[in-house]
């Protein structure tokens, strides 16, 4: 899975956090997760112990969008084979599939074949009629690739105003509110167009809490933001939109556009929604490699957000605390954290997600040769870049000499440069899950050597 492994792997505790994060990122993957809580057959299916007779609809019609989508439905064919219809699924990541059409949208800038797709999904979607079900598969990067502008709105608005929001500090709840009302597919807007069918949503989140109106900005579930929370969010974080798009959440703010649908509304009479996989199932798988290597592992938090390079040096201190104290827990031991932090960017030069950032600010701060960290994002696409994060120790930045240079890329948003001269970025190319941020700090108690000859 990290195809840098062998690079990477120089010492005991980065081959633990590797192996730590390789079984994280697997126990997310839909083949794993629809065998373990999905049955079917061309009668029923049986989702976490809910049963949908299949006989009782005329079609079946498989619609989504996510980083994890494709793979997702090629999982759900290998359980309803010939049962299914119809589909169309909008990911970054396509594979072929036997009846649903995987197609190849783009992330996390929504693009011009993203736009043409997410046409044809709406489509199929439009078609559906009470009398058939809709398997709405969901995950991370939904929001991106399902590419839907509202009236009076283009895709270069999307766009720029996408940049404009990921740059800007704000958390993926408040993008998403401007982005749901930009659309007509955010928001429960899917949900709108494929009623009176029965829907039947299959989620994998990549969101803190696991929210269904935040993960892929909730197009099958109802939306509570409204267009003057969008705007709020505008103003607060001084996002520079094109006008259109300010100019519709103004009247929308007015009463003149209409809002998203809201909880009660009647289009969501037959939605069923069903979370199949969450961060904290990586991160419990996470935890029992760790043990099995002989550390005993913490699971600090599954939500951690903010500036990623504030982030860091907390996750840093806590590592040092153990070291010094024993608490929360004694050496040798992982603590693992999931969630989302973000980066306020200071220009467009720097190249770096947020868990490039976190890396090189916790290699900033890391003193002791026993504390090890590494961050990534589970998609395998950290940011915009290609790379999936950062594993970093003490040899990232081995000496004075190198530390200001260090420090400015960090004030630029410019990890990737330093990391890559490094050796230390995690490369993964794209996975087959999306269930958002994965971080392991290792700390050793002495006893395990830097060697490495005595890698296991």
């Amino acid at each position: 899975m990290i195809t840098n492994r062998v690079e990477l792997a120089t010492t005991l505790h980065r081959s633990v956090a590797l192996d730590s994060i390789e079984a994280g990122i697997a126990a997310a993957d839909p083949e794993t997760v629809v065998r373990e809580r999905i049955e079917g057959n061309g009668q029923s299916l049986i989702v976490d112990g809910t049963t949908y007779k299949l006989d009782e609809f005329d079609r079946v019609i498989v619609l989504g969008a996510g980083n994890a989508a494709g793979h997702l439905a090629t999982a759900l064919e290998g359980v309803l084979g010939e049962r299914i219809d119809d589909g169309i699924v909008v990911t970054d990541n396509p594979v072929q599939a036997e009846t649903i059409d995987v197609r190849r949208g783009d992330h996390p800038i929504p693009s011009q074949r993203g736009l043409e797709h997410t046409a044809a999904l709406l489509e199929l979607a439009e078609e559906a009629t009470e009398d058939d079900l809709v398997l709405a598969l969901i995950g991370g990067g939904g929001s991106a690739l399902l590419v839907a502008p509202a009236d009076g709105l283009t895709l270069s608005d999307l766009q720029e105003t996408t940049k404009a929001g990921l740059a800007s500090g704000a958390t993926i709840t408040e993008l998403n509110a401007i982005r749901k009302h930009c659309s007509t597919v955010k928001g429960g807007q899917l949900a709108r167009t494929i009623a009176p069918a029965k829907t039947v949503g299959l989620v994998m989140s990549d969101v803190i809490g696991d929210d269904l109106s935040v993960v892929a900005s909730g197009p099958t579930v109802s939306d509570d933001s409204t267009y003057a929370d969008a705007l709020d969010v505008l103003d607060r974080y001084d996002i520079n939109v094109p006008q259109a798009v300010r100019d519709r959440l103004k009247r929308g703010r007015r009463g003149v556009e209409p809002e998203t649908p809201s909880a009660g509304d009647p289009e969501f009479d037959q939605v069923a929604m069903h979370v199949l996989t969450t961060g904290y199932v990586a991160l419990e798988a996470a935890a029992n490699v760790a043990r099995n290597h002989g550390f005993e592992p913490l699971i600090l938090a599954a939500g951690i957000r903010g500036e990623a390079r504030e982030a860091a040096k907390t996750h840093v201190a806590i590592a040092e605390q153990v070291l010094e104290t024993g608490q929360p827990i004694e050496p040798p031991a992982v603590l693992l954290t999931g969630g989302e932090t973000t980066v306020t960017l200071c220009d467009d030069s720097g190249d770096g997600g947020s868990n490039q950032e976190f890396g090189l600010s916790a290699a900033l701060e890391i003193a002791a040769e026993r504390i090890t960290v590494a961050s990534v994002d589970t998609d395998g696409i950290d940011g915009a870049s290609e790379v999936a994060g950062a594993l970093v120790d003490t040899d990232t930045i081995p000496d004075r000499l190198s530390r200001p240079a260090a420090q400015e890329a960090l004030r630029r948003n410019d990890a990737l440069p330093v990391l890559d001269q490094a050796g230390d970025l995690i490369r993964t190319g794209p996975t087959t899950t999306n269930v958002n941020d994965l971080r392991v700090i290792v700390v050793d108690d002495g006893s395990y050597s830097k060697d490495r000859s005595e890698l296991s």
